[in-house]
């Protein structure tokens, strides 16, 4: 017959027990770094390029800076009204601090539903994945700048899993979006990206 030796723990035990990290998925979040890379630049040349993404910055205050990141640790991407009023991306560092409105998606896990389109902003939203610091009025003008951009970055087919509503023909006409979007593909990726990374790292 088998001897059972009650396990018991004293006082002087408790302090003995390591203490155990979650494994950090370097490939995640490289992904989601790039990810945020592209939306801050893309961010950056729809508002010069789209209207409609034009008047929403044009409504927030001058000095306006916006944080969207994965919490705890990031990555992030930081954005800022400039003195004459365009958005301009600032990088990759963590000026949150100063920011006036930061959307943190909780955790990596989370962040990749939503960078690989398994779920729309919206959807990510009502599953209670981010916290938003700040005046919400703002951060839903932000999500409806975001959606924006993921039309005119991405190809419709993903397009219409990523936004809450993709802009019918009548709203956005294809020969428009399609001109827009080699635009901002010029401005996002070509004149000033080199300054950005150099400044950041």
């Amino acid at each position: 017959m088998n001897r059972f030796t009650p396990f018991s723990t004293t006082p002087a035990d408790l302090g003995n027990y390591p203490e155990i990290r979650p494994k950090t998925n370097y490939f995640r979040k490289a992904y989601i770094s790039v990810m945020l890379l592209v939306v801050g630049r893309g961010l950056e040349a729809t508002a010069r390029v789209d209207s409609t993404v034009r008047r929403i910055f044009e409504q927030l205050p001058d000095g306006f800076c916006l944080c969207l990141g994965v919490g705890p640790a990031g990555p992030w991407m930081v954005a800022k009204k400039d003195k004459k009023g365009r958005l301009r991306y600032l990088g990759w560092q963590r000026r949150a601090a100063r920011a006036h409105l930061r959307l943190t998606i909780k955790n990596l896990a989370s962040a990749m539903r939503v960078f690989t389109f398994q779920e729309s902003t919206a959807q990510a939203f009502n599953y209670d994945r981010f916290t938003v610091e700040g005046r919400l009025p703002q951060a839903l003008a932000f999500m409806r700048a975001l959606d924006r951009v993921e039309v005119y970055l991405l190809p419709k087919i993903i397009a219409r899993r990523a936004v809450k509503r993709y802009p019918g023909s009548s709203e956005l006409p294809g020969w428009k979006k399609h001109l827009n979007r080699i635009r901002i593909y010029l401005r996002a990726f070509f004149p000033d990206l080199i300054r950005v990374i150099y400044k950041n790292i």
